[in-house]
Parts: structure tokens; C-alpha cells; sequence
């Protein structure tokens, strides 16, 4: 991974599950029964999104995603 990656993590109603996204991997996004579980998949789901990006010779993003909350100085 060139960098660490920003994770959101969050319960979604909707899909009656915990989402955990990496904002920076465009639709890169795992779900879990639980915060932990989701976080697991999520890194299963970065790693495959780096693979499949590198196969296709696609350029990895640099980490830059900062919620608003970390943006704001």
C-alpha cells in the first residue's frame, strides 16, 4: 500500500449491516455484522482493489482523504 488509507466506518439502516469504506479507492467497501468484521473485510477489499489496479497497470491514489472534522486548522 503506498499509504494508509482513511476508513470510514459506519452503521447503515438500509443494509442492516456496519460499512466500512476507504474513500481515497474509488467504490472500495467491505460490510460486517460487526465494526471488527467490517474492518477485516475492508482490508481483503483494499488489497484485491490494489491487485486488480496494478494487473491493469491503473495508477494507485495516493492517501490524501481528511474528513472535514481532521481538515479544518
Amino acid at each position: 500500500m503506498k499509504g494508509k488509507y482513511h476508513i470510514n466506518l459506519f452503521w447503515s439502516d438500509e443494509d442492516g449491516a456496519w460499512v466500512a469504506d476507504a474513500p481515497d479507492l474509488k467504490s472500495c467497501s467491505a460490510f460486517g455484522d460487526t465494526p471488527e468484521e467490517a474492518l477485516r473485510e475492508l482490508e481483503v477489499a483494499i488489497e484485491a482493489w490494489l491487485d486488480a489496479a496494478r494487473a491493469r497497470g491503473l495508477p494507485i491514489p495516493e492517501a490524501r482523504y481528511r474528513p472535514a472534522i481532521y481538515a479544518a486548522e
